[in-house]
């Protein structure tokens, strides 16, 4: 990044000695070096051209050193000041840090503290540069809240654009936290149907009685307790899109209520005589193998050939770690804006380890990460010891081909690492693994965990 740009100087003070110094000092370290006697020349000039670093006398004729600063910082709002001073006026100074200024020095000046300044400030330029070139690659790659630039998401993408118009069922396929929902949205949103309602419902965890309540509503005095009619959610996105999460867990014999609805178009309440029409797009996501629940007898076949019309299969995080940067800026942006922080980068350092963590727990564990970081650090930027100590705790171990385990056994691996960690304790665990209780619980069960 350094190497990109040269950092372009103009040094501001009505003594000209004082400007020589300085600019010979500067131009020793590499920097484009312009003096200005007075106020109002350096403003001509600093309007209609770019300087990285304004050093600026708090005393000049006519306009003073506060009011040439508002307009630099008017003009140009990036551009970094630095104010000189004499001890008799540092009240002011700290008033100009106020107002933007990057930093203030005492005259007479010392050269060795003059130039760690510059360097700070030089640093801080480059960090704002290199975080804007972020923000508008990360422009070019965003799709709604979908972030990534690799060959798989661009695939993503097209499919979205294809499928989004042609009112079709969609069934979308990924591991946990890879962001099914997200594609969902960003379907229903470029479809005819986006000023319509978008519902989503999670299929896990939930009685059969539940989930029929939940989706088809009920009529007064059906049972014990329905007190008042309640509409369901499929008949509240009436015209719109249902994005059904975690469809593999529903039990088949909702599987068949929700067959029927998609074949009738009709649903019934529970209690009620009187089908009601239903005109919704249905968009299912699933983090299980449907085809062989199809085959061991756990997925109704006819459900699956109606919900998988056009089918998407989500990548993990591991198999496109060219997103990360992108991802980890995206965040930043997001949390900066949550916690009015104005945290600018990851170090290279933080970085590394990032891009060398397998991410069981996929984008979502990865914004958890990035969120706790922003949160808690004081600094412009987050740094090794700003991420989670689990992190730490899963370093890839370097395999020959030949010695790499099938992808269930690595699972199995990181549930247990997350477990031991954490003492067992299933929440902490399932944070770590950015997995929900239900699905860590299921996992669990499986690998006699």
């Amino acid at each position: 990044m350094e190497n990109q740009f040269k950092i372009k100087i103009a040094v501001v003070d009505d003594e000209e000695i004082v400007c020589k110094r300085l600019k010979k000092v500067l131009e020793k370290e590499g920097y484009e070096v312009e003096t200005f006697l007075d106020g109002e020349t350096a403003l001509g000039k600093i309007s209609s051209h770019q300087f990285h670093l304004v050093i600026l006398d708090l005393k000049l004729p006519k306009l003073d050193g506060l009011q040439v600063l508002e307009q630099i910082k008017a003009v140009s709002p990036e551009t970094e000041v630095i104010m000189i001073t004499a001890y008799g006026s540092i009240e002011s100074a700290i008033e100009a840090t106020k107002m933007g200024a990057f930093h203030y020095i005492t005259k007479p000046i010392k050269l060795d503290e003059f130039r760690t300044l510059v360097h700070k400030a030089k640093e801080k330029i480059f960090l704002v540069s290199e975080n804007k070139q972020l923000k508008e690659t990360l422009a070019r790659y965003t799709f709604t809240e979908l972030v990534g630039k690799s060959l798989k998401m661009q695939k993503i993408y097209q499919l979205i654009i294809k499928v989004a118009p042609i009112d079709c069922n969609v069934l979308i396929q990924g591991e946990t936290g890879t962001g099914k929902e997200l594609v969902a949205k960003a379907i229903h949103y470029r479809s005819p149907r986006k000023q319509a309602p978008f519902v989503s419902f999670n299929c896990g965890g939930f009685t059969e009685e539940l989930i029929t309540s939940e989706l088809f509503g009920y009529e007064k005095g059906a049972f014990t307790g329905a007190f008042h009619t309640k509409i369901g959610l499929l008949e509240s996105a009436n015209g719109g899109t249902v994005f059904l999460d975690e469809i593999g867990e529903m039990p088949l014999s909702m599987q068949v209520k929700l067959l029927r609805v998609l074949q009738e178009k009709k649903i019934l309440r529970v209690g009620g005589i009187k089908p009601i029409p239903l005109n919704i797009r249905i968009i299912a996501a699933t983090n299980r193998d449907i085809k062989k629940m199809v085959e061991e007898g756990k997925f109704r076949e006819d459900l699956f050939y109606r919900l998988n019309v056009v089918n998407f299969v989500l990548p993990p995080l591991r198999e496109r770690k060219e997103d990360i940067p992108l991802l980890i800026n995206h965040f930043l942006c997001k949390y900066n804006a949550l916690f009015g922080k104005q945290i600018l980068r990851v170090t290279e350092r933080a970085l590394a380890k990032i891009l060398n963590y397998p991410f069981p727990g996929n984008v979502r564990e990865l914004e958890n990460i990035i969120e706790r970081a922003v949160a808690l650090t004081e600094k412009e930027e987050i740094d090794v010891c700003d991420l989670p100590p689990d992190l730490n705790a899963f370093e890839v171990k370097a395999e020959e081909p030949n010695e790499v385990s099938p992808l269930v056994e690595q699972e199995k691996y990181y549930i247990k690492k997350a477990l031991e960690q954490t003492g067992y304790n299933k929440h902490k665990a399932a944070k770590i693994l950015g997995l929900s209780r239900t699905t860590l619980w299921r996992r669990m069960k499986k690998y006699g965990l």
